[in-house]
């Protein structure tokens, strides 16, 4: 069976990642999609699977609604002469994949799991025998896609297995689902924790958010500066 292509890949992502979100469903464009988000801060989004510096100056000059976001697959230092100071890197993501197998994963002593899935969306809830938040994540499912989203584990419950045990459970629910294959993109430190749990990386991602205020107040700070340079 051959290997889908970063396109397909980013084209699974985004379809589980619009139900997780609620966002609109993606337009496709003649470089991508795009997609309404509407919440603050996030707009829309422009995903890029193969981007080229035309297409992403055609798409900058365009811009003129602050929180619309650019998901460009490639390493963050080969876009970075497209961009303006206007435009704000976000850390770097990388676009993941996994096969979906049935998970029986160990709940450690002291948490309770408990899921459940409503239009479209499973979410694994993790608590301490006292109800507290301990863990939580969610998976957007698009046919034979799941897409896992939001993880979190809350600080004093960290580097106790609990993202792992999230990751499982929503790994067999989307199984039990009808999908086949898990796809993602995770930041630094989940991708360590993905990679641990047999995922494999696919492609870097910059990720960038249109914020026009910052070029305003960097002109104005580097006016005024008499201090040493920031790192």
């Amino acid at each position: 069976m051959q290997e889908p292509t970063i396109n397909e890949l980013v084209r699974m992502w985004i379809a589980g990642w619009s139900v997780s979100r609620g966002a609109a469903e993606a337009v496709d464009e003649p470089w991508g999609w795009t997609i309404d988000v509407g919440v603050v801060g996030h707009v829309a989004r422009h995903v890029l699977p193969e981007p080229t510096e035309a297409d992403v100056r055609k798409i900058v000059e365009a811009t003129t609604a602050p929180g619309t976001w650019l998901k460009l697959f490639t390493e963050d230092a080969v876009v970075r002469p497209w961009l303006g100071p206007q435009w704000r890197f976000d850390q770097p993501g990388y676009l993941m994949t996994a096969p979906l197998a049935a998970e029986r994963p160990e709940v450690p002593a002291g948490y309770t799991v408990t899921t459940w899935s409503r239009g479209g969306i499973v979410r694994a809830l993790v608590r301490t025998e006292a109800g507290h938040l301990a863990a939580r994540g969610q998976a957007g499912l698009a046919g034979t896609v799941a897409v896992p989203d939001q993880i979190l584990t809350a600080p004093e419950h960290q580097r106790r297995g609990l993202g792992a045990l999230v990751m499982r459970t929503l790994q067999n629910a989307g199984r039990e689902a009808g999908a086949d294959t898990a796809v993602l993109v995770g930041t630094p430190d989940g991708r360590a924790l993905y990679t641990s749990l047999g995922w494999t990386t696919r492609s870097p991602m910059a990720s960038l958010v249109y914020e026009p205020e910052a070029e305003t107040g960097a002109e104005a700070e580097a006016e005024a500066e008499t201090g040493p340079e920031a790192g």
